[in-house]
């Protein structure tokens, strides 16, 4: 005959499990009804119409600015001068710091995708004529693009990971707390596996 489990140790796990349980749903809470809503945003993104607004700006490199330019490499990839990118951040907003920069003969242009939108920056090498363009597809496409982790940034992308493992601490804490409560409640593991069957069945018979 099996011994019944010691009520002290069974105790303790319950407080500890109950403890990291709660910690990891709130450190998650405010996250997951983010990635939930956007969910549905994302799943309905057809029916959600969006109007982007463009802003379109031009200005003209000072001298002093469009010479430090003209020291430029030739052609290929690298970023803009720092002189270039604090003008451009004082005069137009524009946060060029640190991008890649497509380098040639008569232009250098910058690509600056953004979440819930895009923009670009073109500047003519010989005039300092410049040309920048933002596209903003509003609030919604902003945090559809921070769920999908497109154009956010480093920063983002360790939040990212960082709150899947608070999801997983939650998830694995639910679990083992259903099983220590399954002797009193018969009806946990037939709801687990529901949760289990219903999108396996979904994904065989309806997605080819």
């Amino acid at each position: 005959m099996a011994s019944s489990p010691d009520p002290q140790r069974r105790a303790y796990w319950l407080k500890t499990l109950h403890t990291w349980h709660w910690i990891s749903s709130a450190l998650c809470l405010v996250a997951m009804i983010l990635f939930a809503a956007t969910g549905i945003t994302l799943n309905n993104a057809a029916h959600i119409e969006a109007k982007p607004v463009v802003t379109q700006k031009t200005a003209q490199l000072p001298a002093e600015v469009l010479a430090r330019l003209a020291r430029g490499p030739q052609e290929g990839n690298a970023p803009l001068p720092a002189s270039v990118s604090g003008w451009l951040d004082a005069h137009l907003r524009v946060e060029s710091a640190g991008r890649e920069a497509e380098w040639s003969r008569d232009e250098v242009y910058v690509a600056l995708p953004r979440p819930g939108g895009d923009a670009w920056l073109r500047i003519t090498r010989d005039t300092g004529e410049l040309e920048y363009e933002l596209t903003d597809r509003g609030w919604i496409s902003y945090f559809n693009d921070l769920h999908k982790g497109r154009n956010t940034g480093l920063a983002w992308s360790w939040f990212l990971d960082l709150f899947a493992v608070v999801c997983l601490l939650f998830c694995a804490t639910g679990l083992l707390l259903l099983q220590l409560h399954s002797g009193n409640r018969p009806l946990t593991w037939p709801i687990t596996a529901l949760g289990l069957v219903a999108p396996l069945l979904l994904a065989l018979l309806f997605i080819h």
